[in-house]
């Protein structure tokens, strides 16, 4: 799972300090409008749209943005008709990648992701060719300096965490989908603050790559992550630490 931990808590250290803040606030408001849209705008039975809004907190987004993305989902303000996809296809060295789309021109999401992927010698696969290789779980991060080890560790667990080990300067606790929600609850009532906590997919198994083809990897799941029809990418790619940028 160590891949997926790396782009996670780069993805974390971009948002601080990325001058393209408002391509992520734009995406952000997509699941925000999408969450409200299916499910209303009830948040006590919207756990989707619970967890966009906090996600949208977590990166300092304007109460008014998120109250407005709400509203456009839920048919009380005009809005663009967002529609869900999701991609798959191989990137550098066979690494699998899963791609998550939110877009109100399909064509063109499809057009774009599958150029993406060409340009990075990939290509777009038939779906459910790389689906079987993830797997669903909630992930949170806190820390190290935020919390003793055995203090997180008793409340993560109790409250019905599947794991918890420590990466470099932060821990990572992982979740089923469905306790989620209570396990970072049960985190936050203890004052612990969260720096990463959504429900995101893990590869079962990786593949390592080295030299060119990590470097290559890198660039395309920057490429992706910056088309704007993207929301979220994940592979299967077990990159070198150095090349991470940490």
């Amino acid at each position: 799972m160590s891949g997926h931990s790396k782009w996670s808590s780069i993805r974390h250290k971009k948002g601080a300090t990325d001058a393209k803040r408002g391509k992520l606030f734009s995406k952000l408001i997509k699941e925000i409008t999408v969450a409200a849209r299916m499910g209303g705008g009830d948040l006590a039975s919207n756990s989707r749209l619970r967890a966009a809004i906090q996600a949208a907190k977590n990166e300092n987004m304007p109460k008014d943005n998120i109250e407005r993305a709400v509203k456009r989902g839920t048919g009380e303000l005009e809005g663009v008709n967002y529609e869900e996809a999701v991609y798959e296809g191989y990137g550098p060295g066979g690494a699998a990648v899963f791609i998550e789309s939110l877009s109100d021109n399909k064509n063109r999401a499809v057009a774009d992701i599958r150029h993406i992927l060409s340009k990075a010698g990939g290509n777009l696969g038939a779906n459910g060719c790389v689906a079987w290789m993830f797997e669903k779980k909630g992930y949170i991060v806190v820390e190290n300096k935020a919390v003793d080890e055995e203090v997180l560790m008793e409340v993560a667990i109790d409250a019905g965490a599947e794991d918890v080990r420590e990466d470099n300067s932060n821990y990572e606790i992982i979740t089923a989908v469905q306790d989620f929600e209570q396990v970072k609850d049960a985190i936050e009532k203890q004052s612990i603050p969260c720096i990463v906590a959504e429900i995101t997919m893990f590869p079962q198994s990786t593949v390592n790559l080295q030299g060119k083809e990590a470097e290559q990897m890198i660039r395309l799941m920057e490429t992706l992550e910056d088309c704007d029809d993207v929301q979220k990418v994940y592979t299967n790619a077990d990159i070198p630490e150095e090349l991470m940028g940490g």
